[in-house]
């Protein structure tokens, strides 16, 4: 998931704007698939991502490993093309690029890092209660696969980062965002562990 500084602020700021608004209750099929859904503590995986530019012919392409621990955060390694580790904690998102620091936001000082956390970690997770708030769901499960369309609920949010699809059985299995200008991507995650052991004690250390 390739997250820009734009991108990120763009997310918070609409994040900020709507918290406070009710949480609509989810129709019928939605409802299932928030409870088909396996919620472990510790997730890890691979991702590969596909992106298409408008106006370029060839995609960029990119994969790498993540990981998700509940109540810590998330890692997104991305190993190709170009190695870079982006860590989102409670307190600060941090990107890693050969080993600095290539930015920084800290809660302290940016206190819509939290949101910009929640929303993430909602949709790496399949948190479809705290997407509520952003988008509106229209979803649909079938013999235990389920897809999900988020539709922004601000114009300006809608502008900024278009149309998110999720498909997935008991774990989100891949995430489509159609952006307003008409670039396209479309992430795969396979290979996924939980529990203790799924990630690793590198992986680990990285929160602390």
């Amino acid at each position: 998931m390739t997250l820009t500084l734009r991108k990120l602020t763009a997310w918070a700021a609409f994040g900020v704007l709507t918290a406070g608004s009710a949480i609509a209750e989810a129709a019928a099929p939605v409802a299932q698939i928030q409870a088909a859904l396996t919620k472990p503590a510790v997730m890890c995986g691979r991702f590969d991502q596909t992106k298409q530019l408008t106006g370029i012919k060839k995609p960029l392409l990119s994969n790498g490993r993540f990981c998700v621990a509940a109540g810590k955060g998330i890692l997104w390694q991305t190993l190709q093309p170009f190695p870079s580790t982006l860590r989102i904690t409670r307190n600060a998102i941090v990107q890693m690029q050969n080993g600095r620091v290539a930015m920084r936001l800290d809660a302290q000082q940016e206190p819509v890092v939290k949101m910009i956390n929640n929303v993430l970690f909602s949709l790496l997770a399949g948190d479809l209660s705290q997407l509520d708030k952003l988008f509106e769901l229209d979803g649909a499960i079938r013999n235990g696969n389920w897809n999900v369309a988020l539709k922004a609920r601000e114009p300006g949010l809608a502008k900024a980062i278009g149309d998110i699809r999720l498909e997935g059985g008991a774990f989100v299995n891949k995430v489509i965002m159609q952006e307003a200008s008409g670039d396209h991507t479309e992430i795969v995650f396979s290979a996924i562990q939980t529990g203790d052991k799924a990630m690793s004690a590198e992986e680990g250390a990285m929160f602390d």
